[in-house]
């Protein structure tokens, strides 16, 4: 397949990047097992997760989904150096100082997450979240030093708007720290406001790569949730609720049209506007069956017309 440089982290992904937080929640380990293989075999190169990844679920306290990618990597000698791996530290492990962007706490965090995947290295290690009550020095000092020490290859930021993501860049020049390369930010066909704008136009001006999660909107993009009876479809269908309304219609009736134009499905469309949006490196999705990953593929074959992606963006605003 091919593919495309991820900002500035001097290295290049297949333009679709699997969310491994369905590992451990949605889907078991074998399943798990079964999916990753599959979006290997098709010529993916890069899966996303987190430290926090599946605490959510019943009985779970995080680290699921890096233990079940740790242990697949295991059984499949030979495909760590074929992947990019992706994860995240900063969300609330559920213990105290368990949490934020301190140093101490990220020294301890990369070793846990390490240990759980199985690997000497990270290739892009996120900060999950804002932490108000870290300096953005310390945070990058800390991560520099993982970098000299080869544990983590590049460094991205979650959920930072324009002003955090551009103070950041400004702390990291004055002090000569490494700077954020990559920023995960929530972006799909019903939620733009938090990407669009300033916040993008900063990305493209410093060829910062973006990857974006909910790239779904938690799976009502797949068409699947047309009102409140299909909430029980799916684990996640309650996330979806918040999008049953006009706008959220708009959307689907836009998808359901070009879809049938191209004669794929609504979520293959959602994909691949994403990977034509302004600035966008590759969406994140999930899947939770292997017949997922041959639409993932789709989704990296459609061309949709300038015609069409304007008929999409419309629909959401």
């Amino acid at each position: 397949m091919q593919t495309t440089a991820l900002g500035k982290t001097g290295f290049n992904i297949v333009p679709l990047v699997f969310g491994g937080n369905v590992f451990g929640w949605t889907i078991d380990e074998k399943t798990s097992f079964a999916i990753l293989d599959a979006f290997v075999d098709a010529g993916f190169n890069a899966i996303d997760t987190a430290d926090v990844y599946s605490a959510w679920a019943p009985n779970n306290k995080g680290g699921e989904s890096e233990t079940i990618i740790g242990r697949w990597l295991k059984a499949r000698p030979g495909r760590r150096d074929k992947l990019k791996l992706f994860t995240k530290v900063g969300s609330d492990m559920g213990q105290p100082g368990h949490k934020g962007l301190s140093a101490r706490w990220i020294a301890q965090a990369v070793e846990d997450s390490l240990k759980r995947l199985q690997t000497d290295y990270i290739d892009l290690y996120f900060s999950h979240w804002p932490d108000p009550e870290v300096d953005y020095a310390e945070t990058l000092g800390t991560y520099d030093k993982l970098l000299n020490a080869g544990k983590i290859r590049a460094i991205g930021a979650s959920n930072l708007n324009a002003e955090q993501l551009q103070t950041s860049l400004d702390v990291a020049k004055a002090q000569q720290l490494p700077a954020y390369q990559v920023l995960q930010p929530e972006y799909n066909l019903y939620d733009r406001g938090s990407f669009e704008g300033a916040l993008q136009e900063l990305c493209v001006r410093e060829h910062i790569g973006v990857v974006t999660y909910f790239s779904l909107a938690s799976g009502f993009l797949s068409g699947k949730y047309r009102g409140d009876t299909d909430l029980s479809k799916s684990a996640g269908g309650s996330r979806v609720s918040k999008y049953l309304n006009a706008k959220g219609m708009r959307i689907l009736a836009a998808l359901d049209e070009v879809s049938a134009q191209h004669h794929v499905k609504p979520a293959e469309v959602a994909l691949a506007w994403l990977i034509a949006a302004k600035g966008v490196t590759a969406p994140i999705a999930s899947a939770t069956q292997v017949s997922h990953i041959n639409s993932f593929a789709k989704a990296m074959e459609l061309q949709l017309s300038p015609t069409e992606l304007a008929k999409l963006t419309e629909a959401g605003n």
